[in-house]
């Protein structure tokens, strides 16, 4: 029983990543995303990330690969994930948790900056209204999800989208490997001579 458990889950997470590499469209949008974000920080911007759950531990692990290193030694480049507890159960009290991304990048973010933001459905309310924020304020959107034509990817300036299995793990599976091509390519951009 547990065999089968285990190569369901391995053939599950092995037919995602497949998809992903056939799917032209995710591939582009990810080699999109990668110049937006370095185009951004070069133009000394800095790059935020957000999400819920699985999703903010996403954008926690990419705000500290560009912030801290990926794979090697090199400048510190500016990114932060929307994450602080304090602020987004201050903000959450007073404001709602509808607005505990988008309170966020109203006092932090600056027009030329860049949001990325991860949802596995598309249509978190509090994500949502971050994108929003976006829009209305200059700030560049690229989003992570794992439904097609969902709400805030018809929002964003670049959406990579990557359907995976029937529940939210094997999309988050993706985007985790999404993130660490979106920094190399980042980090080639700006660093590799």
């Amino acid at each position: 029983m547990r065999d089968s458990i285990i190569k369901n889950s391995l053939s599950e997470s092995f037919n995602g990543l497949q998809n992903l590499i056939s799917d032209q469209k995710a591939i582009e949008n990810i080699a999109k995303a990668a110049e937006l974000i370095s185009n951004t920080l070069k133009d000394k911007g800095t790059i935020f990330s957000c999400g819920n759950g699985g999703s903010m531990c996403d954008a926690m692990h990419f705000a500290e690969e560009l912030s801290g290193r990926y794979r090697e030694d090199r400048k510190p480049l500016s990114a932060i994930s929307i994450s602080d507890v304090s602020s987004i159960t201050c903000i959450a009290n007073d404001f709602g948790f509808e607005n505990i991304f988008s309170r966020f990048l109203e006092a932090n973010a600056k027009d030329h900056d860049l949001l990325i933001a991860i949802s596995t459905s598309g249509n978190s309310k509090n994500i949502i209204n971050a994108c929003k924020y976006c829009i209305q304020n200059d700030i560049k959107l690229i989003t992570l999800t794992g439904k097609r034509d969902s709400f805030i990817s018809k929002l964003s300036d670049v959406d990579i989208c990557t359907p995976s299995g029937k529940f939210s793990d094997r999309v988050q599976e993706l985007h985790g490997i999404v993130i660490h091509i979106m920094v190399e390519l980042v980090e080639e951009a700006i660093f590799v001579k």
